[in-house]
């Protein structure tokens, strides 16, 4: 059965995203830092063009490419992304959640808009990721997922920084219950795996 969960970088202050991202600043001011784990390994450790990760962090990025059969994201995400025209690095089918699709541009051609809610777009995902789990990668999202009691998992990779602003992934949010499934500490970053706790 498919896990839906959200997976991310963050800062220690709880920022996915520095401030003043947009179109021109996609990370948003000190946002980089969270993603250069990303690459932060020795040559023999690389997936692909896109992911180099430390030894403990090597199995975290396998993880992605084994378990994700699809993603779900917001609007403002993937007008950031420009769409991800020249492709995601996690090639599978993503399910962008807004009110007003675009009526013309470039996207990939694994995007779908979904204008229903999230419950729709968490069963056409699930329905996509046949079988394989569903990642989020939005702060709205998320938060929306958790409100509708739809998210099970919260994967974090805690990158030792502070950016004292920017985009917050759980503003809003809580109380929640979270029950601790793993911590595993690498090379500049920890990967922390909690399950929402159901009432």
């Amino acid at each position: 059965m498919s896990t839906v969960f959200v997976e991310l970088s963050i800062s220690l202050d709880g920022f996915i995203a520095g401030a003043d991202d947009g179109l021109d600043n996609p990370l948003g001011d000190g946002g980089g830092r969270l993603f250069e784990w990303f690459t932060a390994g020795p040559e023999s450790n690389r997936i692909n063009r896109y992911f180099c990760p430390p030894d403990t962090s090597k199995q975290i990025v396998e993880g992605w490419y084994r378990d994700c059969g699809a993603m779900i994201s917001g609007r403002r995400t993937f007008d950031i992304a420009r769409g991800w025209r020249d492709g995601h690095p996690i090639d599978v089918p993503i399910f962008v959640l807004t009110h007003n699709p675009p009526a013309e541009g470039e996207w990939s051609p694994r995007v779908s808009f979904v204008t229903e809610g999230v419950e729709r777009a968490v069963k056409l995902a699930k329905e996509a990721a046949d079988g394989r789990d569903v990642s989020v990668s939005a702060a709205g999202v998320t938060r929306g997922l958790l409100r509708a009691g739809l998210l099970d998992e919260i994967r974090l990779s805690v990158v030792p920084c502070l950016l004292g602003s920017g985009v917050r992934l759980l503003d809003g949010i809580g109380p929640v219950d979270l029950e601790q499934v793993s911590v595993i500490p690498s090379d500049g970053v920890t990967h922390v795996r909690y399950r929402v706790a159901r009432p």
